[in-house]
């Protein structure tokens, strides 16, 4: 007995064409020609799984890709601003002193309004200008003058990017709050606390070398050699009569200053060694920075 069986598979690579088989080969071929698919079912299944398999690790690929970005983004958006500080002190309180540690180990733009103010006038901007004139005159340079000066620096790339420190400026009130209005307020503010009878023996005790414009003191830092010591000169304003005039000013002035600044303000006792009284300065320094760094994830 014979059968004729016709199919036509699309998936079969050659078209299958009407043939005659006993039954026995019927029945094997069909076997055949169904392990066939099967096995081509299953090839296609496993591409299929190994396709979405690979796709799946693209896409986790790309998502860590993308996330490892973003953590190093926020790293770098999260770096610390900058320490802006203050620091005050009567002459003879040892100001100079610190603010060299202080740059040194932090790296901040030191800014003297005086330094600024003699930089101008030297330089015939027009502030500086406007400074002379009023120094020639013997009155005192307008606030807003020295302001703006103090203004401009502090807003140089140097000064943003690397922080700053503020030296003896404001002296009073209404430079405080003219820098307020110019959104200029500092991190913290430091007042060097210094006995007034010690003060008065540091500065009527200094003197200049007109040669090399180092400073000395007669008890506390004295010249090195006689030839020095013949030719040093003392200020005409170093005396004890004018530097106490000076002190009662500067107790004034900085009384109201403190009133703007008092929440952020720390006193250090100036009047020991200058490794000492860094050491204050330099442990709230240390805090003040440690407090503006905040953690950031850095998986990749």
């Amino acid at each position: 007995m014979a059968y004729s069986l016709n199919m036509s598979v699309v998936s079969v690579p050659k078209p299958t064409t009407t043939q005659t088989y006993s039954s026995n080969s019927t029945t094997k071929s069909i076997t055949n020609f169904s392990s066939t698919l099967s096995s081509s079912s299953n090839i296609s299944r496993v591409s299929l799984s190994s396709d979405l398999n690979r796709r799946s690790s693209v896409s986790v690929l790309r998502n860590k890709s993308s996330s490892s970005a973003v953590s190093i983004m926020a790293a770098a958006k999260s770096k610390p601003e900058p320490l802006r500080i203050m620091i005050s002190g009567a002459p003879a309180s040892g100001k100079g002193t610190q603010c060299e540690l202080i740059t040194k180990k932090y790296g901040l733009v030191h800014i003297a309004a005086g330094d600024l103010l003699r930089a101008e006038v030297a330089a015939g901007s027009e502030n500086g200008k406007r400074a002379k004139e009023c120094m020639e005159k013997g009155q005192l340079v307008p606030d807003e003058i020295v302001v703006m000066m103090v203004k401009e620096r502090l807003f140089r790339p140097d000064s943003q990017e690397n922080g700053w420190l503020l030296d003896g400026y404001p002296r009073s009130l209404s430079q405080a709050m003219a820098l307020e209005d110019f959104g200029i307020r500092p991190d913290l503010f430091i007042l060097l606390d210094v006995p007034e009878e010690i003060l008065v023996e540091r500065v009527v005790g200094r003197r200049l070398d007109p040669v090399t414009g180092k400073i000395y003191h007669l008890k506390y830092a004295p010249p090195e050699t006689d030839e020095i010591a013949a030719r040093l000169t003392q200020r005409f304003d170093d005396t004890e009569e004018k530097v106490k005039l000076r002190l009662g000013t500067h107790h004034q002035n900085v009384e109201a200053v403190l009133a703007a600044y008092e929440d952020i303000t720390i006193k250090v006792k100036g009047d020991g060694p200058k490794e000492e009284v860094f050491a204050k300065i330099d442990s709230a320094l240390s805090e003040l920075e440690q407090k503006r760094i905040s953690p950031v994830s850095t998986n990749v």
